[in-house]
């Protein structure tokens, strides 16, 4: 069985040879362990650093994508590559390697396809409290929104196995890691958590300049996903809204009809057509955004069966599994190890 993991990095010169180092190469379970590196359109030595470090392979994109999208490239990447696992951690050093074994375990064990790793938020002391609070908030938003039990959805230290990550496809070009969580939960692909350990923190985060940014970002993600994951629910509540007055103008009017006075409460009347002709439509846009989406599962179901397929000559896949509700296709970026 081989496992990919796979370090997303933009300048990062000064800690991805320490983040290599610290990867261990023989784990119990394990033929091989391999490291790919993304190189995310980097200006300084993080290339030179990652071949001389020990990298195996290196995936350059042409400019600075995003860290969204170099981690679906390095996902394709590794797919493409054979991998039976994926795991993802930082370039900066931020997650102990050595849990790398015991975040793989439950994949290994067959008891999940997706395993995030849990950081000890209280007992970071680089983070405040207003950031710990949002942390926990925004995983709670998570949790309710993808229908999981993850207790730290921001976590980049992750694995994936191979089925599972052929059906992930990331559409945000901010990050990965609340999308991917609502992506597992409503396709039913079986998550968990274990507890990780992390290092001292090197460098601030650079995903974001102000908490503000980070909240109004997150926010965004998780409402978008949300609509294209379950349109028909999140439109038929939009619909709801403005069906619920509606129906109330309604009675009352009929109300005053049948005590016979309601030639002066017409108002009444329009204000509820106005209001019945927005549900309507909003129920329209639903149905149709669920047609929608119908085709998109079918697209990615597609997508998923030829990313599984698309494994380069000699690369060692231990099992080949196809499930029906895969989504996933190989951009075909090419790799420059």
């Amino acid at each position: 069985m081989k496992l990919i993991v796979q370090i997303p990095a933009l300048n990062e010169e000064e800690t991805l040879a320490t983040a290599i180092a610290a990867i261990p190469r023989d784990i119990p379970g394990i033929a091989s362990v391999e490291i790919l590196v993304i190189d995310d359109g980097s200006t300084d030595e993080t290339v030179a650093v990652a071949r001389q470090a020990g990298a195996d392979h290196i995936l350059q994109m042409a400019s600075n994508v995003g860290l969204a999208r170099a981690f679906s490239a390095g996902i394709e990447e590794a797919l493409a590559l054979g991998a039976d696992i994926i795991v993802n951690t930082d370039a900066d050093n931020q997650y102990c390697a050595d849990d790398i074994p015991a975040l793989i375990q439950p994949i290994l064990e067959r008891r999940a396809q997706i395993v995030v790793g849990a950081r000890p938020i209280s007992e970071i002391e680089s983070f405040s409290p207003i950031k710990k609070a949002l942390q926990r908030l925004g995983s709670w938003v998570v949790r309710q929104a993808s229908g999981s039990t993850i207790p730290d959805a921001p976590s980049g230290f992750r694995a994936y196995a191979r089925e599972a990550a052929a059906r992930l496809c990331v559409i945000n070009t901010y990050t990965y890691t609340l999308e991917t969580i609502i992506q597992a939960g409503r396709k039913r692909i079986p998550m968990v958590s274990v507890p990780v350990r992390v290092n001292e923190v090197t460098r601030p985060s650079r995903l974001f300049r102000s908490m503000r940014e980070y909240i109004a970002r997150s926010a965004k993600t998780i409402l978008r996903v949300f609509v294209i994951y379950a349109p028909l629910r999140f439109f038929f509540a939009i619909a709801a809204v403005f069906a619920l007055p509606g129906l109330i103008a309604i009675g009352r009017f009929l109300l005053f009809y049948m005590a016979g006075d309601g030639t002066g409460h017409v108002q009444s009347l329009i204000l509820a057509a106005g209001l019945m002709a927005m549900a309507t439509v909003f129920l329209a846009v639903g149905v149709l955004a669920d047609l929608v989406a119908t085709n998109r599962n079918l697209l990615e179901d597609i997508r998923a069966r030829e990313l599984l397929r698309a494994v380069r000559p000699g690369a060692d896949v231990a099992q080949l599994r196809l499930q029906g509700n895969q989504s996933g296709k190989r951009s075909g970026v090419a790799n420059a190890s």
